[in-house]
C-alpha cells in the first residue's frame, strides 16, 4: 500500500499483487526474455489506473475496489505463471547487473557501504515528500483525505486526482516488485503475500491517520524503520513465523484503534 492512498483514504488492499506482477515480468525479462519489459513496466501502472477509474467513475469503495482487482490480478499472475516455460517452477537465473541494483553497493567495505537499494529508498522518500508539501497534487490528496465533500465542494476534480493517486501508487507498486526481485534473485506468483498488511501497519505506527488527510513522510518512513526492527527482532530471537502473523495482527489492530481513539477525541 501507498500511503497517497491512506491519507487521501483510499485504502488499497492489492498492493502486493503488484508487486507479484513485477517480480514475474521482471524475472522473465531478465532472465532472457525481453518481450515482457514493457508489459511489466506499463502492466502496474494500468492496474492502478484501472482502480482509480473504478472507485471514481463507479464509486466502488476502494476496500472492496482494490480487494476485487487483487483477486482478480492473482489470478493472472497465476495462470502467467503457470505457462511455459515457468510451468509453476519458481523464476531464477536473473542476469547479474539486475540483480546488482537489490545486492549491490557503493563503497569498498562492508562497513562504510551504502546498498544502492537504500539510495533509490531515498531518492524516492525525496520526491514523494516534494509532491506532498511543494505541489497541488500533495494539496489536494489531503484536501480529499481530510473531508471529501469539502473537497468537491471547494472545486477540485476529485475523480481526476483520485485516477492520479491510484496510478502513480501502481508505479511506486511496481518499482517495489523490481527492487525485491532484484534482491532476492528469482520470483514466484506468492512473492509480496501479506506486504500490504506490513504496509498499513508502518503507515499507521508513523502516523497516517486511517481517518485520511494526516500524515508525513518522515512519519511513514520512521514507521518502515519501527515495524522492520519488529520484524527482525521477532525473527532474530526465534519467534515463529505463524506467532509473528499473530503479533503483526495485534499492532495493526492497536495502532488502528488507538488511531481512532484519537481521531474522534479531536471532533
Amino acid at each position: 500500500m501507498d500511503f497517497r492512498t491512506e491519507i487521501s483514504l483510499n485504502l488499497d488492499f492489492h498492493a502486493h499483487e503488484h508487486v507479484q506482477i513485477c517480480y514475474l515480468m521482471r524475472g522473465t525479462c531478465w532472465s532472457g526474455d525481453s518481450g515482457w519489459s514493457l508489459a511489466g513496466k506499463s502492466g502496474r501502472s494500468l492496474i492502478g489506473f484501472i482502480n482509480g477509474i473504478i472507485v471514481a467513475k463507479f464509486k466502488v469503495p476502494p476496500f472492496i475496489a482494490t480487494l476485487g482487482t487483487m483477486v482478480a490480478v492473482y489470478g493472472a499472475n497465476s495462470l502467467y505463471f503457470d505457462m511455459k516455460p515457468n510451468q509453476s517452477q519458481p523464476i531464477g537465473g536473473l542476469r547479474s547487473d539486475f540483480s546488482q541494483i537489490g545486492t549491490g553497493a557503493i563503497g569498498s567495505s562492508s562497513t562504510y557501504s551504502i546498498p544502492y537499494i537504500v539510495i533509490i529508498a531515498i531518492v524516492v522518500a525525496v520526491i514523494v515528500w516534494i509532491v506532498f508539501n511543494k505541489t497541488k497534487l500533495g494539496k489536494y490528496m489531503y484536501a480529499i483525505g481530510g473531508n471529501i465533500h469539502a473537497a468537491v465542494v471547494s472545486g477540485i476534480n476529485v475523480n481526476r486526482y483520485l485516477i492520479y493517486i491510484y496510478s502513480i501508487a501502481g508505479a511506486l507498486y511496481g518499482l517495489a516488485g523490481v527492487l525485491e526481485a532484484a534482491r532476492t534473485g528469482g520470483a514466484t506468483n506468492n512473492y509480496g503475500n501479506m506486504y500490504e498488511l506490513d504496509a498499513i501497519a508502518a503507515c499507521v505506527v508513523g502516523g497516517v491517520s486511517t481517518s485520511g488527510g494526516i500524515g508525513t513522510v518522515p512519519g511513514v518512513l520512521a514507521g518502515v524503520l519501527i515495524f522492520s526492527v519488529i520484524n527482525y527482532g521477532l525473527t532474530f530471537i526465534g519467534i515463529s513465523p505463524y506467532w509473528q502473523l499473530i503479533i503483526k495482527g495485534v499492532i495493526i489492530v492497536a495502532a488502528v484503534a488507538f488511531d481512532m481513539r484519537k481521531y474522534m477525541s479531536s471532533k
